[in-house]
């Protein structure tokens, strides 16, 4: 039984990945597939993984929780499932701790360490998306100011776009976590709106369905619902301008600085990423990382996209 970890730092892209799967379930089961998401866990199958305040010991809750992980994947490998895709993009942690402490994923070592203990060697490879940290910002902040949470504007913009943690130190602390797993890097920008290309590249299933790959579920509110939600709220919303697109909230020099440090990280990713992981682009599969283990699956991706969405 393999275990593909999906934990794409994307909100909008790991929801729509996540609805494609459950579209397709008939197809997943066809192909010896499994799919645990959110539904399952936040519940009580992954509870401890995590440690919450209780009676018991952190490591007493990890324990218990790898047995309700084991017998789930017994269960899962006796109705015929040889791989399990486990997807939820807050088991690196929450774009709004991110938005709090100003930097992506600072936790993440952490978190993912607890993970590998609780599915042990169960892992074939774990899969993360990484997305250009001007609309990732962008996105979590239109997020939290539909929720009201985004005080002192030009402030916390400085703050985000002179963070110095980027993609590569999230992927080089996760692959301290999981150590000897293959990681695949999936850029947001070559795969949004392509459920469908997601799944053949993590899995290496072919003739993967085309239903719902270009579902868009949970996308962050446009400008006019930003608007309305701070107009409600009786807010500030001076700082929005006019128009019915996207909110950039970055000024240009921002904007630029932001573009330029993501492209250092793709750099870093094409020349090798110092062994750990493995970059897919629409040009095809770009062997970065570790050779999979004996047995695993050839990845390749198929042609570029004509359309891009972005959230």
């Amino acid at each position: 039984m393999d275990v593909i970890l999906h934990v794409g730092a994307h909100r909008t892209a790991t929801t729509s990945f996540q609805y494609y799967l459950r579209e397709n379930s008939g197809f997943l089961r066809a192909n010896g597939i499994g799919f645990w998401g959110p539904l399952r866990t936040r519940g009580e199958l992954l509870r401890g993984v995590m440690p919450e305040v209780g009676p018991h010991s952190p490591e007493d809750q990890l324990r218990r929780a790898r047995g309700r992980i084991a017998l789930q994947l017994h269960g899962a490998q006796a109705r015929g499932r040889h791989t399990v895709i486990v997807s939820d993009e807050n088991m690196i942690g929450s774009s709004r701790r991110n938005l709090r402490v100003g930097q992506l994923y600072t936790d993440l070592g952490h978190r993912m360490a607890r993970f590998a203990g609780a599915f042990g060697q169960s892992i074939a490879r774990v899969v993360i998306s990484i997305r250009n940290p001007e609309t990732y910002w962008g996105s979590v902040l239109a997020y939290a100011l539909a929720r009201g949470g985004v005080p002192a504007i030009r402030p916390g913009l400085d703050r985000l776009a002179q963070s110095q943690r980027s993609w590569r130190d999230v992927i080089t602390d996760l692959a301290h976590a999981v150590p000897d797993c293959e990681i695949l890097v999936l850029p947001h920008e070559t795969f949004s709106g392509r459920a469908d290309e997601v799944f053949a590249c993590i899995t290496g299933v072919t003739g993967t369905p085309s239903a719902q790959a270009d579902a868009w579920r949970n996308a962050s509110p446009r400008l006019p619902e930003l608007r309305q939600i701070n107009q409600e709220c009786g807010s500030d919303a001076s700082f929005l301008p006019d128009g019915d697109g996207r909110w950039e909230p970055f000024d240009k020099e921002q904007a630029l600085a932001m573009r330029e440090a993501y492209e250092d990280d793709l750099f870093w990713l094409r020349g090798g990423a110092d062994g750990i992981a493995t970059l897919i682009e629409e040009t095809g599969l770009a062997k970065t990382g570790q050779t999979p283990r004996a047995g695993r699956l050839d990845r390749g991706h198929p042609n570029g996209i004509e359309e891009r969405r972005l959230a």
